[in-house]
């Protein structure tokens, strides 16, 4: 069961209409990503999470428990390279 054309061709109109600010929500209550900081003075990382939008909400000692907390958050966590 796929997307027909005219499917297509409406989904493409409407992502066209949409704002810069507009897109950049999209996800935003879903999505969330972790990524690994250097700390000053540690030689273990830290892992700091961010909403889709990039805004800093945490920084957790390891991996599971940034994974963790998004999970119980209802955020699906997504890591950056």
């Amino acid at each position: 069961m796929g997307i027909n054309k005219t499917q297509e061709r409406s989904v493409s109109e409407l992502l066209k209409g949409l704002s810069r600010n507009d897109f950049l929500k999209i996800g935003m209550d879903e999505v969330a990503y972790v990524r690994t900081l250097a700390v000053t003075g540690s030689t273990k990382p830290a892992f700091g999470v961010y909403a889709a939008d990039g805004t800093q909400l945490s920084v957790l000692d390891t991996m599971d428990m940034a994974v963790a907390t998004l999970r119980h958050n209802d955020l699906l966590p997504v890591t950056l390279h």
